[in-house]
């Protein structure tokens, strides 16, 4: 079984230290939430497991599969299995959904052998015909150029797409319920339960419960001030809802002084 293990990470950017001290291991087949306010370093853990170069590692370590994560790049990273959606999904002008996910595909497929000549367009087109189906997209959103023009609930469910075709074993969600309308949230909860599983884990990084309501987590992480201070089962999310986090702060600093 695949497992992400993070421990004791410290991460800086331009010189500002933003993660003290980060320990978490996320087994494959477990859904994992990191939930905090913000400004306490959720995103930029995301970005630093697959390799933003902006986000400079100052200390501990990161494996997956036993392999040290951290001296490889991020596209490395990608194809060892390790999968991120964005929170602001970026546009790529020119380079349709359809032909970004096949060369994806094929960059992963030959990364596992490098014999592999790729998938075939028909055994492509049948695959990408049955993951849209299942998160209820037009067809036509195939041919659309990446991220172009789409509103914020399609960059979302382009990205749970991306994670469809692809498989990873560990995928990490920066807030993917940002910006989503509950008709939308609702269906990109839905993919990714159908993907969650024996064969994938998922870090699901939120600051509020109401994915959670959906993607019911094995476990939930509070993150204050770039370190992980509170951990517990599905109800802890539930108590940071009517509770807030000032007294998880506050338990902290207590525990700190």
């Amino acid at each position: 079984m695949s497992e992400l293990v993070i421990h004791d990470l410290h991460v800086s950017i331009e010189g500002k230290p933003i993660l003290n001290g980060v320990n978490l291991i996320v087994p494959q087949g477990e859904v994992h939430a990191i939930m905090g306010p913000n400004g306490t370093g959720k995103s930029t853990l995301a970005y630093t497991l697959i390799g933003h170069p902006s986000y400079q590692v100052t200390g501990g370590e990161v494996t997956f599969n036993g392999q040290n994560l951290l001296d490889k790049k991020a596209d490395e990273r990608s194809r060892l299995g390790v999968f991120l959606a964005f929170q602001y999904p970026v546009s790529i002008p020119g380079v349709t959904v359809a032909n970004f996910l096949r060369t994806a595909l094929n960059s992963r497929r030959k990364s596992a052998n490098p014999e592999d000549k790729g998938i075939s367009i028909p055994e492509f087109r049948k695959l990408l015909i049955e993951k849209m189906d299942y998160l209820r997209m037009d067809h036509a959103f195939a041919g659309r150029y990446l991220n172009e023009g789409f509103s914020g609930g399609e960059k979302k469910r382009a990205e749970i797409l991306q994670m469809a075709v692809l498989r990873p074993q560990i995928a990490i969600l920066d807030e993917t319920d940002s910006g989503l309308d509950i008709d939308a949230l609702r269906i990109v909860s839905e993919g990714v339960n159908a993907l969650r599983g024996p064969d994938m884990g998922v870090l699901l990084i939120t600051h509020y419960q109401r994915i959670l309501n959906y993607v019911k987590p094995d476990y939930v992480h509070v993150m204050i001030d770039g370190k992980i201070v509170e951990s517990g089962g599905p109800d802890l999310a539930l108590h940071l809802e009517e509770h807030g986090y000032e007294w998880v702060r506050e338990k902290y600093e207590a525990t700190a002084a």
